[in-house]
């Protein structure tokens, strides 16, 4: 007999010794046919609602509690309500920086970017790196960058948003066409001394306004830089 034993054992099942097939009682009937009850659960949209009972930190919570009071203990926390211990001032994570956390912030990365401005302007007209002067010169204007940077972001300072605004509007304006000038007017040794701090000035200022004056700006010195047919590089 051809075909191996499992399939000899399956055609055995399928008669009753007299090689007539016999019924095997299923009611299923396979079919590739799909009905409208069928479609509606295919195309049916996930339930995203949330949760409809209690989730497992209220579960928990619950649990917490019953046995705090079964050991006459007061529940330790609540995830409906502050847990901050007595005494102690809650945190906030959408509470501002202060002023002076800002200016400590960011007077070092600007002084960070200082010494990196500094060091592509040598790597620019090819001259060796001096490390001792730029380090000099980025520790120099780092206490002028925190005042600057401290005075920015004080309460009296943010009570005027408008006239914030339009400050560093002006600054970056004449810091990006001064810095896009010089480049283009000026001897290498001008440049070196005078990139760093006023590129740094140029993105800082950027940054603080709104979105909608960063974009005016940029599209003011390039404006600027059209005007007198000056390059960037």
């Amino acid at each position: 007999m051809g075909g191996n034993r499992k399939e000899r054992r399956v055609a055995g099942k399928g008669t009753n010794g007299t090689g007539s097939a016999t019924s095997t009682g299923s009611a299923f009937q396979p079919s590739t046919d799909i009905d409208e009850e069928g479609i509606n659960m295919i195309l049916k949209h996930p339930d995203r609602s949330g949760p409809k009972g209690k989730t497992l930190f209220e579960l928990a919570e619950e649990r917490q509690r019953e046995l705090d009071i079964a050991n006459g203990r007061k529940p330790r926390w609540d995830i409906h309500n502050g847990n901050t211990p007595d005494g102690e001032r809650p945190f906030n994570d959408e509470e501002p920086l202060s002023p002076l956390a800002v200016g400590v912030l960011y007077s070092v990365t600007m002084a960070v970017m200082h010494l990196t401005v500094d060091i592509l302007v040598y790597s620019q007209y090819r001259e060796d790196v001096i490390w001792s002067d730029i380090f000099q010169r980025a520790g120099t204007a780092l206490p002028i960058f925190f005042l600057l940077v401290y005075l920015a972001n004080v309460d009296f300072s943010n009570r005027f948003p408008l006239l914030r605004n339009l400050a560093f509007f002006a600054g970056a304006v004449t810091a990006g066409s001064y810095l896009v000038r010089s480049g283009n007017k000026h001897g290498y040794f001008f440049v070196m001394k005078s990139a760093p701090p006023v590129a740094t000035l140029w993105v800082w200022s950027t940054i603080e306004m709104d979105v909608q004056y960063s974009a005016l700006s940029a599209l003011a010195v390039l404006g600027y830089s059209w005007w007198n047919n000056f390059g960037f590089f």
